[in-house]
């Protein structure tokens, strides 16, 4: 079991780590604001679920192999990069009826939960994350490392939720305002693609 100590170390990091504006509370933040708050909280619930599955991945190990071939890192890399360029220009090119404001965008929670999973899991910053930051906290005489792993990933995961949720749930208000106005929807989209195409192409220059 992890001491007390050791835990409240991390939670602290881990408080400020995940209200950090980053990748995932981005994605949320324009997945709300054009497309409400349900399709936001599905992002977010989808953000986690991927990060459920890194954190597996670090439990059996598999981050570890992925990071320890060039070749593996950089495929899922660009994958994760050309798949989060692929839903910009989508965004940017997406048709908006102006004359109904009110409708937010047609993707559907099922579909944004969907994607925001296989975004996240494409992330290999995040299977750094999982691989480089969580052992740290993890103490042999503590007992199971796999159980202390799994127990700093599910706060993790449950941390890194309660921000998004937080996100979602305030830029779904503003997005519907922001909705109301025609040139803002006009123009809606192509902001919101422009986030997801900046944030592929910051994912494509990352190094390890």
């Amino acid at each position: 079991m992890i001491d007390q100590t050791t835990l409240l170390t991390y939670l602290a990091i881990l408080f400020g780590f995940v209200f950090i504006p980053g990748p995932a509370v981005l994605l949320t933040l324009a997945r709300a604001s054009s497309c409400g708050t349900r399709t936001g909280l599905a992002t977010a619930f989808g953000i986690a679920a991927g990060d459920l599955v890194h954190t597996f991945m670090a439990v059996v190990g598999i981050s570890a192999i992925i990071l320890a071939s060039a070749f593996l890192f950089s495929l899922i890399k660009y994958l994760g990069a050309a798949y989060l360029v692929y839903l910009g220009i989508r965004a940017i090119i997406e048709k908006i009826d102006i004359s109904q404001p009110d409708v937010a965008s047609r993707l559907t929670p099922q579909s944004a939960f969907r994607q925001a999973i296989l975004a996240e899991v494409l992330n290999p910053k995040s299977a750094l994350f999982f691989l480089a930051f969580l052992p740290q906290f993890v103490r042999p005489e503590n007992g199971f490392i796999s159980l202390q792993l799994i127990t700093l990933g599910v706060l993790f995961v449950l941390m890194g939720l309660i921000s998004t949720v937080v996100v979602a749930v305030s830029a779904g208000g503003v997005g519907r305002f922001l909705r109301r106005h025609p040139l803002v929807l006009r123009w809606q989209g192509k902001v919101v693609g422009s986030i997801y195409c900046a944030l592929g192409i910051r994912l494509a220059f990352q190094e390890k």
